[in-house]
């Protein structure tokens, strides 16, 4: 999932709070209630936002197109 380079940050952040990936990406914490977070992500569109479920549903739909042809 993640390259040889890669490591994982992890930070606490309280509501309204945020995190800066790069110049360009920002991540807020909107609202905490229980066990769920929600997440604003402020980003350019041409930077995609998904999901993993969803990345992940991508990824095996580009690799099987890739089979196909």
């Amino acid at each position: 999932m993640f390259g040889k380079e890669s490591k994982m940050l992890v930070l606490t952040r309280q509501k309204d709070e945020s995190i800066m990936i790069g110049d360009e990406v920002e991540i807020i914490i909107v609202n905490v209630r229980g066990d769920k977070v929600r997440l604003g992500i402020i980003a350019p569109g041409s930077i995609p936002v998904h999901r993993r479920e969803t990345y992940d549903k991508i990824q095996r739909e580009r690799a099987k197109a890739g089979d196909q042809n």
